[in-house]
C-alpha cells in the first residue's frame, strides 16, 4: 500500500477521533459565527461563555442538539481528511523528489523549504474543498437549523404584533395567534431534508455556497502545515545533533506542534471561516434583508454596515479551543496509526519471509 493512500486513511481515522471528541464546540461555535446582531444589540449578544451557551442548547434541545449533523459531519470529516492526506502525501512526496534532486545539483539541502510546503498543503487543500463542500453545506444547516427556526418564529411574532396594533379586530385573536405559534416545534431535519431545502434555495450550485471563502481559506491548513513541517523539521535537526535518532518524536510533542501549527493558522484566517458559515447557513431568516447574503462580497459588506468589525470574530475563543484541540488530536493519532501499520507491515513481511524460507 502507498504511504499517500496509508497517510489518507490515518487522516481520516484521526479526524473521525477528534471530531466525535470536540464536536459540542463545533456546534455551539458554528451558531456563534451564523448570530446576526445588529451593532446595538451587540453587547447583549456578546454576554454569555461557551460552557453557558452549551447548558442552554442542552436545556432547550437535550444532549442530541450539541450532536445536530454529526452523521453528515463524520462522513464529511473521513472524506476530508482522507482526500486531504492522501493528496498532501502524494505532493509531498513529490516536493521531496525535487529537493533531493536540486541536492545532487549542488542546490539546497534536499529538504522542501517553508514555501514548498505552503504550495503543496494549498494544491491537497483546493482539492479537497472542491470534492467535499457539499457535505459541510448539509452540516453546517443542520448544526444551525434550530437558531433559523427561532429567528423565523421571532420575525412572526413581530410581524403579528404590529398587525394586531394597526387592526382592532386582530388584536382581539392576538393571543390566540400567539399560542398556536408558540406550539409549533422546529421540524424533524435530517441530512435529506437539509439537502432538499438547499436544492430548493439555490439549485445544484447552493452545494457549493460559500466555495469562494472556502477556497482563501486553504490558506488556513497551508499555513497550519507549513508551521508543522516546519517546527517537525526543527525537532529532527535538534535529535539529529544530539545523535539520539529521528523516531524519538513522541505523540505528546507531535500534539503539542500540531496545537502550535492549528493556533497560528486559526487566528490568522478566522473572518473567512465567520463569512463562510454565514453564506452556508440558512438565508431566509425573518424578513430583514440585512440578514440575507447574496454572495461572499455581500455578506462582508452587510456584516460591517449591520453588525461592525468585531462580527468577524463571533466565537473565536470556541473555535480556538476546540479547532486546536482537534487538529493536535487528529496530528497525534494520525502519526500513531502511520507508525501502527508500519509495524504490522514490517511484521507481516518478515513472517512471510520466514515462511518461504
Amino acid at each position: 500500500m502507498s504511504n499517500a493512500v496509508v497517510n489518507g486513511m490515518a487522516g481520516a481515522g484521526g479526524g473521525i477521533i477528534a471530531q466525535i471528541i470536540t464536536y459540542p464546540l463545533q456546534t455551539v461555535n458554528t451558531r456563534q459565527q451564523t448570530e446576526r446582531v445588529a451593532k446595538k444589540d451587540s453587547p447583549q449578544a456578546a454576554a454569555g461563555s461557551t460552557l453557558a451557551q452549551i447548558v442552554r442548547v442542552i436545556k432547550s434541545e437535550g444532549l442530541g442538539g450539541l450532536y445536530s449533523g454529526l452523521k453528515p459531519s463524520l462522513l464529511g470529516t473521513a472524506a476530508s481528511q482522507g482526500v486531504y492526506y492522501s493528496f498532501y502525501q502524494y505532493f509531498k512526496n513529490k516536493a521531496e523528489a525535487i529537493a533531493a534532486e536540486n541536492k545532487r545539483k549542488g542546490r539546497g539541502d534536499g529538504s522542501p523549504g517553508m514555501l514548498s510546503w505552503l504550495i503543496v498543503a494549498a494544491l491537497a487543500g483546493s482539492l479537497n474543498v472542491l470534492l467535499t463542500n457539499p457535505i459541510w453545506v448539509l452540516v453546517t444547516r443542520m448544526q444551525t437549523h434550530t437558531q433559523a427556526e427561532k429567528k423565523i418564529t421571532e420575525a412572526k411574532r413581530e410581524a403579528l404584533f404590529k398587525e394586531a396594533s394597526e387592526n382592532i379586530l386582530i388584536h382581539s385573536t392576538l393571543p390566540d395567534q400567539l399560542d398556536a405559534l408558540d406550539s409549533i416545534k422546529p421540524r424533524p431535519y435530517g441530512t435529506f431534508q437539509a439537502a432538499c431545502e438547499v436544492y430548493h434555495e439555490s439549485g445544484i450550485a447552493g452545494f457549493w455556497k460559500g466555495i469562494v471563502p472556502t477556497l482563501i481559506m486553504v490558506c488556513n491548513p497551508s499555513i497550519q502545515f507549513m508551521i508543522y513541517e516546519s517546527l517537525l523539521k526543527h525537532l529532527r535537526t535538534k535529535r539529529a545533533s544530539k545523535k539520539q535518532g529521528l523516531k524519538n518524536i513522541t505523540a505528546l510533542e507531535i500534539f503539542l506542534v500540531g496545537a502550535l501549527a492549528k493556533l497560528g493558522a486559526t487566528v490568522s484566517t478566522y473572518p473567512l471561516l465567520v463569512v463562510k458559515s454565514r453564506l452556508q447557513a440558512k438565508q431566509e431568516i425573518g424578513g430583514n434583508v440585512s440578514l440575507r447574503y447574496s454572495g461572499t462580497f455581500d455578506a462582508i459588506v452587510k456584516m460591517i454596515r449591520y453588525e461592525g468589525l468585531h462580527s468577524f470574530y463571533k466565537g473565536m475563543s470556541t473555535k480556538i479551543v476546540q479547532s486546536v484541540f482537534a487538529a493536535s488530536l487528529l496530528f497525534m493519532v494520525k502519526e500513531e496509526l502511520v507508525k501502527a501499520y508500519a509495524v504490522v507491515s514490517d511484521t507481516s513481511s518478515k513472517i512471510l519471509s520466514n515462511a518461504v524460507k
